[in-house]
């Protein structure tokens, strides 16, 4: 398990101003926008417009803090995402924009390349077991208060913006959050079928 406390993650403001992304885990490790398979951040939204075009990239947001934002992707009807809401999944290479509510949110995002991995965003309100199953990677975030993660004999407890990366090879783990601001990224790599 690796830990990723909110101290050592990287904050870059937009271009065009309207915000700023705060990379929370990356794969792989270093790997630049235009190269990773998977990455999960935060980004601070400050007004309306557009998103950047990923092409090939698969992505989900949340909106973890704030009153709001309507988001519309492609010819889709436009979907109301609010702190607590359910994660929406949508293409990064459908043209997609956001006009806020009332107010700048911060929203949490997860991304992965099409073909190489799969994700699936779940909030975590109580105490959760989790099972890998056909997943290969895990990224716990603690967004409001500590969450406790329990894995063997072990555990660990991630303050405020922490997180922390399992692999498969831990048998199985806990989730124990301390509000209902908590998340948990399944990664699957999809491998080439024989």
């Amino acid at each position: 398990m690796r830990i990723i406390r909110a101290g050592d993650c990287k904050t870059t403001p937009w271009k065009n101003g309207g915000g700023s992304t705060t990379e929370i885990a990356i794969g792989p490790t270093g790997a630049s926008l235009e190269a990773f398979d998977w990455r999960v951040s935060m980004a601070r939204v400050a007004s309306d417009g557009p998103f950047s075009d990923f092409i090939g990239i698969d992505r989900t947001l949340a909106v973890v803090k704030g009153n709001g934002l309507v988001l519309i992707t492609g010819k889709d009807a436009p979907v109301m995402l609010s702190s607590g809401s359910d994660p929406v999944s949508f293409p990064g290479d459908t043209p997609t924009s956001a006009r806020l509510t009332a107010g700048e949110i911060t929203d949490l995002n997860v991304m992965t390349r099409r073909g190489r991995f799969r994700h699936r965003l779940v909030r975590i309100d109580k105490s959760t077991p989790c099972e890998f199953g056909d997943n290969d990677i895990a990224v716990v975030l603690s967004l409001d208060g500590a969450t406790t993660i329990n894995f063997g004999q072990d555990s660990t407890t991630l303050d405020h913006g922490d997180a922390a990366v399992l692999s498969r090879t831990t048998t199985g783990f806990r989730i124990l959050p301390a509000t209902k601001h908590c998340y948990l990224v399944w990664l699957r790599e999809q491998r080439a079928s024989k």
